[in-house]
């Protein structure tokens, strides 16, 4: 229903309008307390790239965080990663994930980002706590803060918007009568657009999740999705349907479809009610982190990397580079006060 109101043709959204206008002006209201100085911004003594998106949810951001991590350590560059760490509990704040650390305590993304690249992860409701905590253990020469765009306590010297190119903004509107948590207008101060799929406008960076093989959730054996015998397949992911078309594109017919809502928490009787042990149960690399604990044999999962075209790549690297290169201990003034 929400999928429809929000990106659909259904009109109904004119009825939630008014909680939309109240949505937006306290949004306002934040982000201008923080312009005029009512409410303090730290500022991180190394350089703080932060991606995020204006939409609620699925628009591929965790793999391009992935990605950037990735391709800044090859050029040499010491990165850590923080989060709000959303879906997770932690007895107290700031967490720093170990190797120990579960989804129930950081949260399902950041537990994804710490298995899958290595570097450096904690999470805390105030990001600026969570990079804290990171250089009081790490010497870094740069943090990337995941989905911190509305968090204006931050200081960041670099802003980086994730679109899903097939929906783009849907409706328009703010919450809840859209998918906003800021308007469009917002990408006019932020200094790269990503849009992954569908078509990038100019001045936007084209960008595609590129899928390969599968990985047993119990064994970690890879091996060609085609070769899955009788695939039921699973996504509890803010934009489920972009895991199953991915798995069509690939020529996967799956005989099931289960769609979750994002972050969800799963249990051993509810996956095992899915699929039979002769099947192949397939999820989203997101899912699996929930639940290798209770992984059974016929489990698999489909790991995603971003791709971004090349030479906008390589500008979009060489400036972050460049930030973190000019002066790792002390920025200079940034627009985005």
């Amino acid at each position: 229903m929400i999928e429809y109101l929000w990106f659909g043709r259904s009109l109904l959204y004119f009825l939630l309008l008014p909680l939309s206008w109240l949505y937006g002006l306290v949004t306002w209201l934040i982000r201008f307390s923080y312009r005029i100085g009512l409410q303090p911004v730290w500022r991180s003594p190394v350089t703080v790239v932060v991606v995020g998106n204006l939409t609620v949810g699925g628009n591929g951001k965790t793999p391009l965080v992935i990605w950037l991590v990735e391709q800044l350590r090859q050029r040499g560059l010491r990165v850590g990663v923080v989060s709000r760490g959303y879906g997770g509990k932690a007895i107290a704040y700031p967490l720093v994930l170990t190797q120990h650390t579960t989804t129930e305590q950081a949260g399902d993304e950041p537990v994804l980002i710490f298995q899958r690249t290595g570097v450096p992860v904690a999470v805390s409701p105030k990001r600026s706590e969570a990079v804290k905590a990171l250089l009081m253990l790490y010497p870094l020469d740069l943090v990337i803060a995941d989905d911190g765009l509305q968090h204006y306590g931050l200081h960041r010297d670099f802003e980086l918007v994730v679109i899903d190119g097939m929906r783009r903004f849907g409706n328009g509107w703010w919450l809840p009568a859209g998918p906003m948590r800021e308007r469009a207008a917002r990408l006019n101060s932020v200094d790269a657009i990503i849009t992954n799929g569908g078509h990038a406008a100019s001045g936007e960076i084209s960008m595609w999740l590129q899928a390969n093989q599968a990985v047993n959730l119990v064994t970690g054996k890879r091996q060609s999705v085609q070769a899955l015998p009788q695939v039921i397949a699973m996504a509890g992911i803010g934009h489920p349907a972009r895991f199953f078309l991915t798995l069509k594109q690939l020529g996967i017919t799956a005989k099931k479809e289960y769609s979750f809502e994002d972050h969800q928490n799963y249990s051993l009787e509810q996956l095992l009610a899915l699929a039979d042990p002769e099947q192949s149960l397939i999820m989203t690399e997101k899912d699996a982190v929930k639940c290798r604990a209770f992984a059974q044999s016929h489990w698999w999962y489909l790991p995603v990397d971003a791709q971004l075209a090349a030479h906008q790549a390589e500008k979009l690297l060489s400036t972050i580079e460049s930030l973190s290169n000019a002066s790792p201990r002390g920025k200079t003034p940034c627009k985005h006060q």
